[in-house]
């Protein structure tokens, strides 16, 4: 079998090592006489599962027991209305970069009085909007982003300073650097990018923003999963298993998160010289504000981007059409992204070039 490379936004590639050893345990996990898909997710198997998983997790990002990590299913477009529900007693402010934060503001308004104070759009989300700490309001609950935009293909090149706790959406660029979980209040990410396949949202809170509130129907109420370590009720438990072993490929395979970040640095800086010294393909976001993990372009010429789709996955790399509300091309390489993969797009990327440039 021939592996093609896969460029999706997500569900993404997957580590061919995680593969492998989820394949080899696959009909029996750790002399258990059973598969993982089969455990109840009260034994005792399950629970060393769930409990290295949230271990490694809190290593590679070096998260201190003054944060809670939960297992929450929903995705990421939960948390939408989550957070508000839980953290928001007052107000809300939204930095607006994408689509992302349209919805989350979409559906922040229907809780709670939310309001944007800066935004992207007059430049088509090209750009992540300057802001000081004078323009934040101070009696607000929480300043929400969205850090790294899959669709559009910027990226905060530095957080904003807040008197406010910070609420970020890493979905799509979690475990792709270090960051430093204490300059948030709260993190969340879908797993189905660098943390594993769909089905899950890992939230990372910090223990003082918790408060009691019994009037929260009992699975949107943080306090549920915190009080039975995400165990209330039946958690996608094969997930949360290969979510662990990707922790583990990155702690033991790659060597953490800085090892990790110079791997996705050296392929990022392949496409984006190759995009910066083409006639022919243009990138679409600010130099300061480009992605490491999703990277946008385009010819200007739709029937030419269709093309470049189309010859692309013929000759084995797949899903680089951009999102249909922004047309154009996109290469999403995260983590599981082989540098091989990024310079065989780059040589089919020349080659197009030189054909139909």
């Amino acid at each position: 079998m021939s592996r093609i490379y896969n460029f999706s936004s997500g569900p993404a590639i997957f580590p061919e090592w995680v593969l492998k050893k989820a394949q080899q345990e696959m009909l029996e996990y750790n002399n258990s006489g059973q598969s993982v898909i089969e455990m109840s997710h009260r034994s005792m198997e399950f629970a060393t599962i769930l409990s290295a998983c949230e271990q490694d997790l809190r290593d590679l990002m070096n998260i201190s027991d003054d944060y809670h990590v939960l297992f929450i299913q929903g995705g990421a477009s939960l948390q939408f209305s989550m957070i508000p529900l839980n953290l928001a007693k007052n107000k809300v402010e939204i930095i607006h970069t994408g689509e992302w934060t349209k919805k989350a503001y979409t559906e922040h308004r229907k809780i709670v009085d939310t309001k944007i104070i800066a935004s992207s759009e007059n430049e088509n989300f090209t750009y992540i909007p300057e802001i000081t700490s004078s323009m934040i309001d101070k009696e607000a609950d929480y300043l929400y982003i969205c850090q790294n935009n899959t669709i559009y293909g910027s990226c905060y090149n530095k957080l904003p300073e807040t008197p406010i706790p910070l609420v970020a959406d890493l979905s799509s660029m979690i475990l792709s650097e270090p960051i430093n979980v204490n300059n948030y209040g709260l993190i969340f990410a879908g797993a189905q990018k660098n943390m594993g396949p769909a089905g899950i949202c890992i939230v990372i809170i910090r223990k003082d923003l918790i408060k009691d509130n019994d009037n929260l129907p009992t699975m949107l109420n943080y306090k549920t999963y915190i009080d039975s370590k995400s165990l209330f009720n039946t958690p996608p438990t094969y997930t949360i298993y290969l979510c662990g072993l990707i922790f583990r490929w990155l702690k033991e395979k790659i060597g953490g998160l800085d090892k990790m970040k110079n791997i996705n640095e050296e392929k990022a800086t392949l496409l984006y010289n190759c995009l910066d010294q083409s006639k022919l393909f243009i990138p679409k976001v600010k130099k300061e504000y480009r992605s490491l993990m999703n990277v946008t372009f385009t010819t200007n010429s739709k029937d030419l981007d269709n093309m470049f789709v189309s010859k692309a996955k013929e000759a084995g790399l797949i899903n680089l059409n951009g999102h249909s509300l922004v047309g154009g091309m996109r290469a999403s390489i995260y983590n599981a992204m082989t540098i091989d993969g990024v310079q065989t797009l780059v040589e089919f990327l020349k080659n197009f070039e030189v054909k139909y440039g």
